[in-house]
């Protein structure tokens, strides 16, 4: 599988990457900032995902209505998001109207008005958005899991922030942290569908090409020495138990990544993984049990989600941790490593059908690796692996020492200490 890639870098860093796509009628298009939560101070917390809110709150030329009303008054899509090491605001459209897709873009990108009306606005739906998270244990528990893995850090803070860094804010906070960061170094713009190279590459140089080339400052690396705790609970009155356990590892460029992706799949990707069969069908312990991998640039983890009944979270906790033990005891057969091989290329080649898949893969090469990575690269990396290295890389990481857990339960005949007690016993 070959995607038809090309980038171009103007005179002031701003990079341009198209992905055509045959017979497409339509096209995908991104403006990603190099800009997130990792990037952002204490004081600062949340401020990348505020502005995110904000870009959409109108321009000096264009209201918010007019901005939403310009792509879905043309049947397109328009929305944002904000992740820990970047920003992005897409559109999808039909193919003649892009240009005005992307002067709407780049407009919100350079003229937000950031009017106060909107900042008091937007913080009370921020501070909502914020509670709305709190109340959901699944993604609650996830940000305490990060406090764990990365504690006084900015990794280990939520993207949206708190209720108390939101109120802070201001608009001058606003200008200048867009300023520092939202470089044309930092900044890419992506094309997927119906696109030629060389016409999209001058009409952005013709908007973007008069910034004056800046670099932002590198965010704070996370290093062997950077510190990781190890439990917390929080007690709450919700039927079910909440719990997600989070290994420590490498960043993005390390080549065990490929192998990294093969074990999370055997352990607890899909219906078939050890972790489902285990937890959910052959002891009825959880109705949904997930395992995934997030990398970024100098840092990871391996994540097991589940949601099970307080009373029964000891056990499906000792699970778990068997089949973690397992991996390291026993090379997985040829068959399930085949299985594993053909769900995350099938996986991968499913979703680079769509615009926007290839335009977000295009996006996050060129960002992540300064380079275009073809699916062809991932498929081989990934039919090299062999149980052994998987074996290898188990024994090297699967260990006490990186483990976080934290969790949600009800308190219901149990304090909070005596929780936290069973949980470091059952992690032992």
């Amino acid at each position: 599988m070959k995607l038809a890639l090309e980038a171009t870098r103007l005179a002031n860093g701003l990079r341009v990457v198209t992905a055509a796509i045959p017979g497409v009628e339509s096209v995908a298009l991104g403006i990603f900032v190099g800009a997130g939560g990792r990037h952002e101070n204490a004081a600062q917390s949340g401020i990348s995902h505020f502005i995110e809110h904000l870009l959409f709150k109108g321009t000096t030329t264009r209201s918010a209505r007019a901005i939403s009303q310009a792509i879905e008054g043309r049947g397109g899509y328009l929305n944002a998001y904000t992740q820990e090491e970047s920003t992005c605001y897409y559109a999808h459209i039909a193919a003649e109207h892009a240009t005005d897709a992307l002067d709407l873009l780049t407009d919100m990108f350079l003229h937000p008005r950031f009017a106060a009306s909107d900042i008091a606005k937007e913080r009370g739906v921020i501070t909502e958005e914020i509670e709305m998270y709190r109340d959901q244990p699944q993604q609650h528990v996830q940000e305490m899991l990060n406090g764990l893995l990365w504690p006084q850090h900015p990794l280990g803070r939520p993207l949206t922030g708190t209720p108390d860094t939101v109120s802070t804010l201001t608009r001058s906070d606003f200008f200048a942290y867009k300023t520092a960061r939202y470089t044309p170094a930092a900044t890419l713009i992506a094309f997927a569908g119906q696109v030629e190279h060389a016409p999209t590459v001058a009409r952005v140089q013709k908007i973007l090409g008069h910034l004056s080339a800046r670099q932002p400052t590198a965010p704070r690396a996370v290093t062997a020495r950077s510190p990781q705790h190890d439990v917390t609970v929080l007690g709450k009155d919700i039927e079910q138990a909440q719990l997600a356990l989070g290994l420590r590892l490498f960043g993005r460029h390390d080549p065990c990544k490929y192998a990294l992706k093969l074990l999370s799949t055997v352990l607890g990707e899909n219906m078939s993984s050890r972790l489902f069969q285990v937890v959910r069908e052959r002891h009825g312990l959880a109705y949904s049990i997930h395992t995934s991998v997030e990398l970024f640039h100098d840092t990871g983890m391996l994540e097991i989600s589940a949601g099970v009944d307080a009373q029964k979270l000891p056990r499906a906790l000792r699970l778990v941790m068997a089949e973690l033990s397992r991996l390291r005891r026993q090379p997985i057969g040829a068959a399930e490593l085949r299985r594993a091989k053909d769900y995350i290329i099938g996986q991968m080649r499913i979703g680079l059908e769509g615009a926007t898949h290839q335009m977000t893969w295009a996006a996050d090469n060129q960002l992540n690796f300064d380079r275009f990575i073809q699916p062809d690269e991932i498929i081989a990396e990934i039919g090299r692996v062999s149980t052994a290295d998987i074996r290898q890389l188990a024994l090297a990481v699967l260990r006490p020492e990186r483990l976080s857990l934290a969790l949600i339960a009800p308190t219901a005949g149990a304090s909070e200490e005596k929780l936290l007690h069973a949980a470091r016993r059952c992690l032992a």
